[in-house]
This record gives structure tokens, sequence and C-alpha cells, in this order.
């Protein structure tokens, strides 16, 4: 059984979905004024390798992230771009939707946008004002976060406690029309030049919080499974989300909340985001390595944990990808000389490596114990590689075992194509040098297809080759 950390319990918790054999899933996604760091990608990361793992053990998902595609930084970027915020959304939906596709993260059932769905907020947070939870104040909605007596118990806080901090922050006049500090905004009355909506109160745009409420509900009802995000999203934004779906509801908004660690750059681990300067574009880094390196890197952490970036870290990915790759490749070879049936001994020990993996990934998706164990199946997959006589049942389901895995952090295998004319010529060539005993003839071929990005290994089967 499936062992889930609830941020809301703060303890580790049985995972019971409300559909036998079904997952709902919420996933907070990015608002779209720029190209996503690798920080939002590891929340995308993340929570696409624990939807996939999920599908492994059987269940149908329903995967729903949305884009804020309207808010205060999408305004001002279209305005210093001298575009508007549909255009804006447009260019960095585009985006992210070609860098995710890199890192092969899965588009998610549906990906609503908040600017689709105004009627639908306009009508929630009338709701809302209509059961006394929010009031309205120079055209301006605001939660009155005190009526909601569960309010902090995501981020464990104090309401007092937030009451004082609120107090001590700059008083302006957005403060000043709230009936209380910790209040938050539904609804933000139009400023000139700015986009916005008519509604009841007052043209303006919807908050941030109440757009994920409305599309959470909308696509998966009032009480769903799973809402994740990033460890920042706690407060105030899911506790914001709690507050106003149960106030509208009556009833309990998600049934368990996940939330990511962050990625952390420099000696002093500091949290890598737009806010701080410090962060590196996947749509940049992606042009430098390998996307499935960074997928790799950022799917075998613990999604809970911290991730540490830095150059050292992502080519100890780079290594640890590689030596998969040739276990993949050195099994895939012997495909050309199996013999009929099964080796018995060897599918003894492939259901341990399956009972063990599947033990540890139950376990809060604990990815890094799951992943000694693929390490340990490519040990296995290169010992019976080098095997005289190789079974083709057993092959084929050491083979199918290591892709299934692999596929949950994202990682996909394939057979490398044909070599062009000239490098299928050279290896001919090499054969015959090799058989002449021409062994430097052999070794100036064999330093012509490096060169070539072609590394070739001299087995006792034969002489195969693999990509650089």
């Amino acid at each position: 059984m499936i062992q889930v950390y609830n941020t809301l319990t703060r303890t580790k918790e049985t995972f019971k979905p409300l559909a036998t054999g079904k997952v709902n899933m919420y996933v907070c996604g990015p608002t779209v004024y720029n190209y996503i760091h690798i920080g939002n990608a590891r929340s995308a990361i993340a929570f696409d390798t624990i939807r996939r793992y999920f599908e492994f053990r059987g269940f149908k998902v329903t995967y729903i992230s949305n884009f804020t595609d309207v808010d205060d930084k999408m305004i001002k970027q279209a305005q210093h771009d001298g575009i508007t915020v549909p255009e804006l959304a447009d260019k960095f939906i585009a985006a992210f939707e070609e860098d995710t596709a890199a890192l092969n993260i899965e588009p998610a059932t549906a990906h609503p946008r908040a600017t689709e769905n105004i009627p639908d907020i306009i009508a929630f947070i009338q709701v809302l004002i209509d059961k006394g939870y929010a009031y309205v104040a120079d055209g301006d909605v605001y939660y009155r976060a005190r009526k909601f007596t569960h309010y902090g118990e995501l981020s464990d806080q104090d309401i007092d406690q937030l009451e004082q901090g609120a107090s001590e922050h700059t008083v302006d006049a957005e403060t000043q029309r709230k009936e209380d500090p910790i209040d938050f905004a539904l609804w933000k009355a139009a400023k000139p030049d700015e986009i916005c909506w008519s509604a009841p109160w007052g043209d303006g745009r919807p908050g941030w919080h109440i757009e994920c409420s409305v599309m959470s509900t909308k696509y998966l009802g009032d009480t769903f499974d799973i809402h994740g995000g990033g460890q920042d999203l706690e407060f105030p934004h899911h506790e914001n989300e709690i507050a106003q779906s149960e106030a509208k509801t009556g009833q309990k908004f998600a049934n368990y909340w996940l939330h990511n660690g962050f990625v952390t750059i420099g000696d002093d681990d500091e949290k890598m985001s737009k806010s701080l300067g410090n962060f590196v574009t996947v749509h940049d880094l992606i042009q430098k390595i390998d996307p499935q390196t960074l997928r790799f890197f950022m799917a075998t952490t613990q999604y809970r944990r911290p991730i540490r970036y830095s150059e050292t870290t992502l080519n100890e990915a780079a290594n640890n990808l590689q030596k998969l790759r040739i276990a993949y490749d050195n099994l895939s070879y012997r495909q050309k000389d199996v013999s009929a049936g099964i080796d018995t001994a060897v599918e003894a020990q492939l259901t341990k490596l399956t009972q063990a993996f599947t033990t540890a990934m139950d376990d809060d998706f604990n990815v890094q114990n799951g992943m000694t164990e693929v390490y340990e199946l490519a040990k296995l997959m290169n010992i019976y590689s080098e095997q005289k006589i190789v079974r083709e049942a057993t092959l084929n389901h050491l083979l199918s075992s290591f892709t299934t895995w692999l596929q949950i952090f994202g990682v996909i295998f394939k057979p490398d194509g044909l070599l062009d004319d000239e490098i299928d010529q050279l290896l001919q060539e090499r054969r015959a040098a090799r058989t002449n005993k021409d062994y430097q003839r052999s070794d100036e071929i064999r330093d012509l297809l490096k060169a070539q990005g072609i590394v070739l290994e001299d087995t006792a089967q034969g002489t195969r080759w693999r990509r650089e």
C-alpha cells in the first residue's frame, strides 16, 4: 500500500483514494510571464514522477495543473514588453510546453487558464460574499480569514501571530481597506490601462489564490485526493485555497497535501527563485545539456528533499545515467544471439528486485531507495549479458522491467539507429583488420570512430558500439 506524507497532518498516511483505482490530483502551475526556471521544473518533474508511479501501480490518474495568466507580475511584464497580457501568456505557455516536453513531462489531463474561468471565479466569490466570508471594499473583495476556524492549520501557524506579522508591515491604502490585516484579496479593482473584467462589485481581475480554488473544484469536484505544489506555496497560497474552498462548499477540500522541496544554489544553499535573481531557466540549460540528464537529476531525489544544483551534481547525474544506458545497450546487444526458453535463477533475482523496488517507492515515493534497486537491476543485466547462453524470455523480461521502472523517472532509452554507410564501412574494415592481425589499422579506425562520437566495445560476443 502506498504511503504519502500529508503536510496537513504532518504524518505519513496510507493513501486511500476517494474512488477505487482512481487518483484525482491538482498541482499548482506556473505564472507565465517568463521561461520556467529549474525550481519550477522541480515541482513539475516531482509530481509527474508521482503521477507516473500511481499509473505504474494501476491507478487511473486525472491530473490538473493550471496556468496563472493574469496577475501583477504579468501586467508589469506585458507593459515592459509593449504587448498585451494575453499575448505574453500565449508566448510563455508555448515555451512551457516546449520545455516540459523536452523534459518528458506528460501534459496534464487539463491545463486550465485563469482568464478562461472568469465567470466561475465571479460566481465563486459571490457565494463567499453571500455567506459572509467575504466583503467588498472600494471595488476590491477580501476574504475574512479569521472567520474560517481552521485558518493556519496547513502551515502550522497561529492566527494571532499572523495578525501581528501583518500589522508590522507598512500601512498602505490596501491595508486600510481591510477589516483585518490578515484578510486577503479575492478580487482586485481595476486600475487605469490594466486588463479587467466586469463583476457585480465593479471592474477588476481575480486575486491569485481564488483561481486555484475555482479550477481545482471545477475539474475534480468539491473534494479530491491530492493537492500538490512547492513548499513555498504552503502559506499563504494553499492556506488560502483551503479557507476559500471549504467556506464555499462546506466540504473537505483535499484529502492529502504534498509539497516538494526547493532547488538550492551556491555554498549557502540559497533557494532558487526569480525574485532573488539567482535562477537558471530550463530554456537556456537544455541548450547546453541533454534534457534527459536534467530530468534524471531531479527525478531521482525524493520529492520532499531539497536539491542542490551545481555543475558537479549535474555531471554525477549524467555519469549515472550513462551507466544505466550502457547496461541497457549491453543486454539489448545480446538479442541477436538469444536462445529459446527462460532462466529461472535470473527470474528469481528479478522477482526479488521488483518487490524491493515497489516497497521503496510505496514509501512516500522514496526514489533514492527505488533507484538502488534500479542500479541492482542494471548490475544483473550487465552480468547476464556476459553469459554464454542468454534466454530470450528472460532477456525480454529484464529489459521490460528496466525500461518500465526508468519510465517512472521520465527516462526512456531507445536502441540506436543504423550507422551511416561511411561508419558501417569503417566497422567492416576494422573487423577485417583484426582478422588479419593488423592491430595498428584496427586502432586507427577505433580512434576515427571515436572522433565521430562512436565508442566501440569488444566483447566475447563480438564488437558492439554506442554513442558517447
